[in-house]
């Protein structure tokens, strides 16, 4: 993939990351006074080791995700490799 759609990509992901943090921030006074309104006790807040389980485990996934990609970007090169030098052979 072209460079500059793989840094598009990334960008894209971030700004929609920002929004969603953005409004969920904006939004929270709101889901706590309707959740003490109807008498829901709120959840919580994830100890230190749980935060860090998650974030390792998205790195995990992320390296994964990655790792498959340059996979395929390899196999795609030596394809490519071998299709030219059968040809000039």
């Amino acid at each position: 993939m072209n460079k500059h759609f793989e840094d598009a990509r990334y960008y894209l992901k971030r700004a929609g990351e920002h929004a969603s943090a953005g409004i969920k921030e904006e939004l929270e006074p709101v889901v706590e006074r309707v959740n003490e309104l109807r008498g829901v006790e709120p959840e919580p807040e994830p100890s230190r080791v749980e935060k860090l389980q998650s974030d390792l485990k998205e790195i995990e996934q992320r390296a994964e995700g990655e790792a498959r990609e340059r996979i395929v970007e390899a196999r795609e090169k030596v394809a490519a490799y071998r299709d030219r030098t059968e040809q000039s052979a």
